[in-house]
């Protein structure tokens, strides 16, 4: 898009440049030969401003049409080339004309040989028609002829060095556009790379923190149901009903993933997180943790409003904390707390458990949590020592 802006901007250069030296040519060109043939004789005078109109003529035709073919081209330059040798002819002092009409040449021949070979052209009709007014007086090579003879020689040089200039200056563009293109397809790739890392990330976060976490409860129930079957059947029964029913949430997870829905949309599906409040989601939850458990939970869960990707942040902190108070903690009592704040909301986990050293955990599920809530633009405090039980504080700020 900016190399096609570009190349505007320098259709547009070119084509003022073009209509300022379209002014220049008229007016320094046209206009002197014809102001200097107005004390001629009659004959001479109209043959003159004839051949001067032709010339202004061709070059509006030209110029009127866009893309300018090349045989539209060439025919205005070969009007251009005998236009000159006839006034030449007619009057002095078409070197003048001829000296402000080279640069028409670089530019519509289409190449410098092209270009030095027409202008060559131009400059011999210009010395043949001075060498024919003049052959009556005997004079072979006139002051016109000369002055012709170094506007072409000027022009040759000056219209090489130009080519040249401008063809170095095209080929530094197109390697610069190379080099652009080239980094956008890297670009273009990294960010494809990146994406595809982003996602992978998600789904091990959100394979962790659903299905991880729903197999191990169904191995801890099933441990339980399979030692207490003999003594307590029916504890050993609610327990392979927790089972089924974690099992088939589990299944309903993974059909979710597998269709590759999106993070909100699969919390939503799995655990119930779309228009219901945060407050019942997670109180659904503690149930289900104090049932698999035997472990009572003292909750203070008012009513909070949030939007859903903040309720499945919560409730995947929650989840992860509770998991980890099972598989780690020992614990005899936990507390969740959630509170709203005018800067964010707050949902604090606290348990007696054994504790532990915070610099030497490397598990995936705190980290999992910590981006979870920096996506969110939160952040995650955890506090805990060896036999002083643990804190996880969850902050997610207010949006808006």
């Amino acid at each position: 898009m900016e190399q096609g802006q570009r190349q505007s901007d320098e259709r547009l250069h070119i084509r003022a440049l073009r209509r300022w030296y379209a002014t220049f040519w008229v007016l320094l060109g046209l206009i002197p030969p014809a102001m200097g043939v107005w004390d001629q004789p009659d004959s001479t005078r109209s043959s003159t401003l004839a051949l001067l109109s032709l010339l202004a003529l061709g070059y509006l035709i030209t110029g009127m049409f866009p893309g300018n073919p090349a045989v539209r081209r060439y025919i205005f330059l070969g009007v251009l080339i005998g236009g000159v040798g006839g006034v030449s002819y007619l009057m002095d002092g078409a070197a003048s004309l001829f000296i402000v009409s080279l640069p028409h040449f670089w530019v519509l021949a289409g190449g410098p040989r092209r270009a030095v070979a027409l202008s060559g052209a131009a400059a011999a009709a210009t010395v043949a028609g001075n060498a024919a007014r003049s052959a009556p007086d005997g004079e072979v090579l006139t002051g016109n002829s000369v002055a012709t003879l170094i506007g072409y020689a000027a022009g040759v040089l000056l219209g090489l060095w130009m080519h040249r200039v401008v063809g170095s200056r095209d080929d530094r563009a197109r390697l610069l556009a190379a080099d652009l293109e080239r980094t956008r397809r890297h670009l273009a790739d990294a960010q494809r790379r990146q994406g595809a890392a982003e996602e992978r990330e998600r789904l091990a976060r959100e394979i962790h923190d659903t299905l991880a976490q729903g197999f191990a409860s169904i191995v801890v129930l099933a441990e339980a149901a399979r030692d207490g079957i003999g003594s307590d059947p029916g504890r050993s029964a609610r327990q392979l009903t927790s089972i089924e029913r974690t099992a088939r949430e589990n299944l309903a997870e993974a059909r979710v993933l597998v269709e590759s829905a999106t993070q909100a949309g699969a919390g939503a599906a799995a655990q119930g997180t779309g228009p219901a409040s945060v407050a019942r989601t997670l109180r659904r939850t503690l149930d289900r943790f104090t049932e698999d458990t035997g472990l009572d939970v003292d909750a203070d869960l008012p009513d909070v409003e949030c939007d859903r990707t903040t309720r499945i942040a919560l409730l995947r902190c929650t989840q992860e904390s509770l998991a980890n108070i099972r598989r780690h903690a020992a614990a005899s009592a936990v507390g969740v707390v959630l509170e709203e704040h005018p800067h964010g909301i707050e949902l604090e986990i606290t348990d007696d458990g054994r504790g532990f050293t915070v610099g030497d955990s490397l598990g995936f599920g705190l980290n999992g949590m910590r981006r979870r809530l920096a996506e969110l633009g939160g952040e995650l405090t955890v506090t805990s020592s060896p036999g002083d039980g643990t804190r996880v504080l969850a902050r997610i700020p207010t949006k808006g």
